[in-house]
């Protein structure tokens, strides 16, 4: 049973919790998930090359939106340069940072 507030949550006229930040642990523990990336090392660099499918990245973008409330459509461009842990935490970041300061999502 999770504990997090979803998205749906919010829909559902329920106050919204404080979410925690999107951070480089974070990710890398949500990449660790086995239907998002098999095997990823415990000492995964933030500049390792990442290389994700495409079910991996739409399975990743669903569980952000579940746990962290951030619904994200990334651009060829931007899926393009999710080449690592570090920048896909970056793109995630924004995106959340855009959400919680209330300003459009510019992605």
């Amino acid at each position: 049973m999770s504990t997090g507030a979803t998205a749906r949550d919010a829909r559902e006229g329920e106050p919204a919790p404080a979410l925690s930040p999107l951070t480089t642990d974070t990710v890398r523990d949500l990449l660790a998930d086995r239907k998002i990336f098999p095997g990823v090392p415990d000492e995964l660099g933030e500049d390792t090359e990442l290389i994700l499918d495409s079910l991996g990245l739409v399975w990743l973008l669903h569980v952000v939106e579940e746990r962290f409330g951030v619904v994200v459509e990334p651009t060829y461009e931007d899926i393009a340069g999710f080449t690592s842990l570090r920048r896909l935490t970056e793109y995630l970041s924004a995106a959340q940072a855009g959400r919680l300061e209330g300003g459009p999502d510019e992605r």
